[in-house]
């Protein structure tokens, strides 16, 4: 699909759609204001209006219980403005704004402006940048808006963002939008429970894989769709079960797109021939999902807010808190499926793509949960069969040297401890602390991967056979100069640990009620961080008040993230530039960062050596 650098709106008719989305705004979301919206920004759910929208300089905002119905069930929320997702903040670059958050729980709330660079008083992590807001209270943020993009809002308070504080924020570009569409709309995906998340916290804590239900049964060991009896026994003996790929699964969760779930049919409207931009954002507590509009092709033409050279694809992975937006242009008068498959295939979201108000796209069957490989351990040997007895080799330079798959393209599919291929006799040991030095081993540590290898150049887990295009990070490019092109003048290396039966998660083995010092930075300062996934889940690792450059593609253009998933048993690594500030850092499953998977970056003048 041609993407054009021309805009596909004036300015003009740019101020007509902000004033179209204040007047709704101010009518509520009842019939009368989604007559008003224009043909864009319209749902077609019958009885539903689109997302409501909040725009201009001074913003409202109420923390409070809501009730909340999915497919018929009425559950609870805490919910922004009363709605769940809260209300889409659309903004401009270049203005200042100032918003009016008001806590009406008997608890602490906050608000945290996901991916936004604002100064970090404004950040919104209590204990950290500023000391939350207490209960009637009125805490007002105010800053320039210095980006454009897609990005989004929620509380960093609790387990909260669970049970609905969350909402997305879309600012358009000063300057012309490189991006040509005729029609958008803005699409969050979550997980939702009718069980309380204290509950399913402490459940997690209680018992391992309690909320997996798909775990290898006898008929599957005889079928051959699974593992071996020799690899099963292999497994048991480390404690690892290959099937748990999800915390909490569709066993709790309710998958939801825009606050609805899939029974309740949320429909985006389109005509024919349009290009339609899609605005999406991951934010699910703690779910990855693989999303796909059978009958569609998808270019990707952003990430996290940054622009990346258009890429076209049939699937995309995205982790917790990341953003992607695409255009697609349908051009048959049909109902297209839009589908968020969670990442261990127990259930998905669905919403519909359509010409018309009534019309219907069903929902694919769900595919074949995926199993972990050894490879998910670091410990991929398949490159090397052959190679002999390899004890004592220096196998973590050896995982610095193998070479990812080409862009878009999946190995072979693989099945239990086969990727291993030929041992050759190796010696290895999942918890030689010579692996990791900085790593304290105890309890919270389950293993270090032995033979970590950068997978940002392989689809997430389950996605390497599908049989169309799935996009990897190294299809990402940016599309503007990268702002910062210095060499890093240093590097430093975090591991990501835990013990899964335990639910023990940390960095470097300790959590952070663990009080480690803070990784230190000096404003300015330019560093390489290589980060180390020694657990066998994926992890998507946030850094508030920066983004940084994944370490691929032509220099100059590298992709700029806020967050990015850290594959089991792999590595991924960024150039990230110091700005003046005390930023959390951390994994943002919830309940991850909740068990302890939490850090600071304090970033000074004057102060270098990272702790």
């Amino acid at each position: 699909m041609h993407v054009s650098p021309i805009p596909p709106t004036s300015p003009s008719h740019r101020a007509d759609r902000r004033q179209f989305l204040r007047g709704a705004a101010t009518l509520g979301a009842g019939a009368a204001a989604l007559a008003l919206l224009p043909s864009w920004a319209r749902s077609a759910t019958p009885g539903l209006s689109t997302l409501p929208t909040l725009s201009g300089e001074d913003i409202r905002l109420t923390i409070d219980h809501a009730p909340l119905k999915v497919d018929g069930r009425a559950g609870h929320a805490i919910a922004i403005n009363g709605t769940v997702p809260g209300p889409l903040i659309r903004l401009k670059e270049g203005q200042n704004v100032r918003l009016h958050v008001t806590n009406n729980l008997t608890e602490e709330t906050s608000i945290h402006w996901h991916g936004l660079l604002v100064p970090f008083q404004m950040d919104g992590v209590p204990g950290v940048s500023f000391p939350g807001i207490k209960p009637g209270e009125t805490f007002v943020y105010e800053f320039p808006i210095i980006q454009s993009g897609t990005y989004w809002y929620h509380s960093h308070s609790g387990l909260q963002e669970q049970e609905g504080h969350y909402a997305p924020i879309v600012i358009e570009p000063k300057g012309a939008d490189p991006v040509a569409y005729e029609r958008e709309h803005v699409l969050v995906l979550s997980d939702y429970s009718f069980t309380h998340p204290h509950m399913i916290f402490q459940r997690l804590k209680g018992q391992g894989g309690v909320f997996n239900f798909q775990k290898q049964t006898v008929s599957g060991l005889l079928a051959g769709r699974d593992q071996t009896l020799a690899e099963r026994i292999e497994w048991a003996k480390m404690r690892m079960d290959p099937t748990d790929i999800s915390d909490v699964t569709g066993a709790a969760y309710k998958f939801l797109i825009n606050g609805h779930g899939a029974d309740d049919n949320w429909t985006a409207l389109f005509t024919p021939g349009e290009r339609v931009r899609l605005r999406f954002v991951n934010a699910a507590a703690q779910t990855i999902f693989n999303v796909r509009i059978p009958g569609l092709k998808l270019t990707v033409v952003a990430s996290d807010g940054q622009h990346v050279r258009p890429v076209e694809v049939d699937e995309f992975q995205i982790g917790n808190a990341e953003t992607y937006d695409i255009v697609v242009q349908p051009t048959a008068d049909q109902a297209y499926a839009i589908v968020s498959e969670a990442v261990d295939r127990s259930g998905l979201g669905r919403a519909t793509l359509a010409p018309r108000p009534g019309m219907v796209a069903a929902a694919p069957p769900l595919r074949a949960r995926p199993l972990t490989t050894m490879k998910d351990m670091g410990m991929d040997h398949s490159a090397m069969g052959g190679m002999g007895d390899m004890s004592g080799a220096d196998h973590a330079a050896m995982g610095h040297a193998m070479p990812a798959a080409a862009p878009g393209m999946a190995p072979p599919r693989t099945r239990g401890s086969d990727v291993m291929g030929d041992m050759g006799g190796m010696k290895m040991s999942m918890m030689d602390p010579r692996n990791a030095p900085q790593v304290k081993l105890g309890p919270g540590v389950q293993m270090i991967a032995p033979m970590p290898m950068d997978r940002t150049g392989e689809p997430g887990q389950g996605l390497e056979s599908v049989g169309h295009r799935v996009l990897v990070y190294r299809d990402l490019i940016a599309l503007e100069p990268n702002p910062d092109t210095r060499a890093p003048s240093r590097e430093m290396e975090i591991r990501l640990t835990g013990n899964m039966e335990r639910f023990m998660w940390g960095f470097d083995g300790k959590k952070f009620s663990d009080k480690p010092d803070p990784y230190t930075l000096r404003t300015g300062e330019r560093v390489r961080v290589t980060l180390v996934n020694d657990t066998m889940m994926t992890h998507p690792i946030h850094l508030h008040g920066h983004f940084f450059e994944l370490v691929h593609g032509p220099v100059g253009h590298m992709p700029r993230k806020h967050t990015v998933n850290v594959l089991p048993g792999g590595k991924v690594t960024f150039d990230v530039t110091g700005e003046a500030g005390d930023w959390a850092f951390h994994c943002h499953m919830l309940y991850h960062m909740h068990a302890g998977m939490f850090q600071v970056f304090k970033v000074r003048s004057g102060e270098g050596a990272a702790a």
